[in-house]
């Protein structure tokens, strides 16, 4: 595997699956700030969590100018009936299966559970700057105050 984009590299420019149809990329977001937050699973405790947090503050990072874009494995429907069910304002969009940006960015990786290994997302955030070059990364992230140290990160950006 190749060596993980960090600090100062440019994000892969990969598209992703918008529930509503169509697709999404890092470079629609030229010009502007980008948070790209991936997580595991949709409607599991720790990723609920997170994506209400990240909606609860989406007016704050709209004020600042900061684009949200919620990524998981979760396909186009469920991230529709996740989004509904939870009254969730932060964009989300669907990581191809293969080759998909988390790949890209080494963060689809092996993790195990009760002795049983499996492929999962390592749950990073990361804040994109204007010219689609990635300012700033949180691996293995913990929830409980997460969104609120992006924004204020963001804001400083």
């Amino acid at each position: 595997m190749s060596e993980r984009p960090d600090i100062g590299d440019a994000v892969p420019d990969i598209a992703l699956e918008k529930p509503e149809g169509g697709v999404v990329k890092a470079s629609d977001y030229k010009g502007s700030k980008l948070v790209l937050f991936f997580y595991p699973k949709d409607d599991t405790p720790g990723c609920t969590t997170e994506n209400k947090d990240f909606s609860a503050l989406a007016g704050e990072f709209a004020e600042a100018g900061i684009a949200l874009l919620g990524v998981s494995k979760d396909p186009p429907k469920k991230h529709a009936k996740f989004i509904e069910k939870h009254a969730l304002s932060a964009p989300l969009a669907s990581d191809p299966e293969v080759d998909g940006l988390a790949d890209a960015l080494g963060i689809w990786v092996e993790k195990s559970m009760y002795g049983r290994t499996y492929m999962g997302m390592e749950r990073t955030t990361y804040l994109v700057d204007a010219d689609g070059k990635i300012a700033r990364v949180w691996r293995k992230v913990k929830v409980k105050g997460h969104a609120e140290e992006v924004l204020a990160a963001a804001k400083a950006l």
